[in-house]
């Protein structure tokens, strides 16, 4: 039997070892200057003023939101079609998320269904580039711009990507990003926000570090001080400078990794063009898609197999794929929180029922494609109508 092709292994080479490594021996391993490096270089890439690194996308976007000014009672537009985290911060305020359906295509928040959603309660608007595709921001600006809105990026899966020629990153009130160990570069854990707004960089820098008036770093090298004040209740969401160090190494191979996930994503494509029980989600023509998952949906009317059914299919021949996501409204929580239904949210609960996400990572073969799609290939024949 083949090995086990997992769904995702991180690309990790001797380069990222070296950095990190280095950090370990230069004595200092938490917040520094390989930190503001990372900042530094990432701003750079997207396009952005600032950059604030943090220890996971969660924190960028609580962080985000505090500095805008969210407060309890206050109402946020969120999709279900997200992973927890993206509504989760906005409780840690004791504000409402309020959740959008998906465009069938792409699986992004519909726009269309925004304005219906606002009342005078609303602040703010999170879109979530799913799968690593841009969503509609020309439309979702349009709205918010209209409310005077906030709109703050999850970028979890989107980097590297563009949308209409602007970098995802530089477009919105704060973009937040993910360094997760499966994102399409890794620091292990980590995240970032960025923004061109000075202040809100300022704040967010701060509250990652308990709201000490300067950073702690400082204090223990020769330009910094002992003495420091808490300007407000902060949180510990710094990123170490391990960490920073390894993003640095994996942010100068970002580009190559893109492309081998861009070209992979086309073989797939390929692989099931002549498939009608197949369709994967469709790919907009003015947008640069970061791949960070390629996502097919299962036409189960003309299928003897049912989603779940065909992912232990796919498992027992030794090939790892997931389902992103159970969308929110589907989870306990929010059903009995918030008192949201299926029949509330059509197409994410039709989707859900029928996606599959199959390996895709830039350590992968290409003969670990054409293996998954000569297993797909088998599964949906055999199970044709």
């Amino acid at each position: 039997m083949a090995a086990y092709l997992p769904f995702h292994v991180p690309e990790i080479d001797d380069e990222d070892i070296e950095a990190v490594v280095s950090v370990l021996r230069s004595g200092w391993l938490t917040t520094g200057s390989k930190a503001r490096q990372f900042e530094q270089e990432f701003a750079a890439k997207v396009g952005a003023r600032y950059a604030v690194a943090l220890n996971s996308c969660t924190a960028a976007l609580h962080l985000a939101l505090e500095a805008i000014g969210l407060g309890e009672g206050d109402e946020v537009l969120v999709p279900t079609m997200t992973f927890a985290a993206t509504a989760e911060v906005v409780t840690y305020f004791k504000a409402k998320p309020v959740l959008i359906d998906c465009l069938p295509a792409t699986l992004n928040m519909n726009p269309d269904h925004l304005e219906r959603a606002i009342t005078p309660r609303t602040k703010a608007i999170i879109p979530v580039h799913f799968a690593g595709q841009p969503c509609d921001m020309t439309s979702i600006l349009e709205v918010a711009r209209r409310h005077n809105l906030r709109v703050i990026e999850d970028a979890a899966h989107a980097f590297p990507a563009s949308y209409k020629g602007k970098v995802i990153g530089s477009i919105s009130d704060c973009t937040c990003f993910s360094f997760y160990a499966t994102k399409n570069i890794t620091t292990g854990e980590g995240g970032m926000v960025t923004t061109d707004d000075p202040d809100w960089a300022d704040r967010i820098r701060r509250m990652s570090l308990h709201g000490l008036s300067r950073d702690a770093w400082k204090r223990y090298t020769n330009q910094g001080s002992w003495y420091y004040e808490i300007v407000a209740p902060g949180f510990k969401y710094n990123l170490t400078d391990m960490a920073a160090a390894l993003g640095l190494s994996q942010l100068h191979k970002a580009d190559r990794f893109w492309k081998t996930r861009e070209r992979y994503a086309a073989l797939y494509a390929e692989g099931f063009r002549d498939l009608p029980e197949i369709t994967p989600l469709v790919m907009q023509d003015d947008v640069q898609h970061a791949w960070h998952l390629y996502v097919i949906q299962l036409d189960l009317d003309r299928l003897r197999i049912t989603r779940d059914a065909f992912i232990e299919r796919l498992q027992q021949q030794q090939i790892g794929c997931s389902v992103h996501f159970i969308p929110l409204h589907l989870h306990p929580y929010y059903r009995s929180t918030w008192g949201y239904r299926p029949e509330d949210f059509p197409v994410a609960s039709r989707a859900f029922k029928s996606m599959v996400s199959l390996p895709l990572y830039s350590k992968m073969m290409e003969s670990d494609i054409h293996r998954t799609i000569a297993a797909v290939r088998e599964l949906v024949l055999e199970a044709r109508q």
